[in-house]
């Protein structure tokens, strides 16, 4: 006889692993050989735990997402003024953590909680440190390495091994070449390469793959061209592009992220653009 539609499927918990109590575990999860879940961990509906991953304190890992040996996600941050403070981890639903990845809560400087987003993958052996917060469908590759207080936007990715200093912001839709540090803001759409990196156009790769129009990417593209040219300062560049593409929100978007600022100066070009 078949269950009921509604009927929580099975939860499956191996001999080997340990499920503290306090621990909220929701339907369908899959918890495998030598894991281990602390009492403050709840894990959405069909959470998958392959085999040895550690998950610690305050952490909430969203619904489907599947996490890989040796992954050790909310253990304490790795910052030497943090003294036990109340803290959290938040992980959407969807995400792909791989082997040895490793994920941190917040602390007090930061607002005490990290982010995920939806339908991320990390790949193995990534970093995502303290206070940050990464949006939704966002890729590190092997090894990528995000300090803390970091903010990445969304779909951005991040090639292997590359490394991000701390308070630097990623916007949207960005592209992080591999082996790259950045050191400074990049803005939505952008790319950066470099052991310094440094701007060196637009994703126009990842934008046709996403669907955005040839009009779309004409227009940032134009933009791109005047944002970062020699004449002027930036901000006045700003204010120039912000009236001439006032009905383009793709090109606005940049805009703000310029406008807002951080705690980092703007990724900028090497030399004055040509084509985008």
């Amino acid at each position: 006889m078949s269950a009921e539609p509604d009927a929580p499927a099975e939860t499956r918990i191996h001999p080997s692993a340990l499920v503290e109590d306090g621990a909220e575990l929701g339907r369908g999860v899959t918890i495998g050989p030598f894991c281990h879940v602390g009492p403050q961990v709840s894990l959405g509906d069909g959470v998958d735990l392959v085999s040895h991953v550690v998950v610690a304190g305050a952490t909430r890992i969203g619904a489907r997402t599947r996490i890989f040996p040796f992954a050790s996600i909310g253990h304490p941050p790795q910052d030497l003024k943090y003294r036990g403070e109340a803290n959290r981890l938040t992980v959407g639903s969807d995400c792909l953590i791989r082997e040895g990845v490793t994920m941190n809560p917040g602390t007090t400087g930061g607002g005490l909680e990290t982010v995920v987003g939806d339908g991320c993958a990390f790949l193995a052996n990534s970093h995502v440190g303290h206070d940050c917060r990464v949006g939704n469908r966002v890729v590190f590759s092997n090894n990528v390495m995000l300090a803390g207080h970091c903010q990445v936007g969304d779909y951005a990715i991040l090639g292997g091994g590359a490394a991000v200093i701390q308070f630097a912001r990623v916007g949207a839709h960005a592209f992080v070449g591999g082996l790259s540090g950045l050191e400074n803001d990049l803005i939505p759409y952008g790319m950066a390469v470099g052991n310094r990196a440094h701007l060196s156009g637009l994703n126009i790769i990842g934008l046709q793959r996403r669907g955005f129009s040839r009009e779309d990417i004409h227009a940032l593209r134009r933009a791109y061209r005047l944002l970062f040219a020699q004449e002027g300062t930036l901000m006045e560049r700003v204010e120039d592009v912000a009236e001439e593409f006032e009905q383009h929100p793709i090109v606005q978007e940049i805009l703000a992220f310029i406008r807002e600022g951080g705690k980092r100066s703007v990724c900028i070009p090497r030399e004055a653009p040509g084509p985008a």
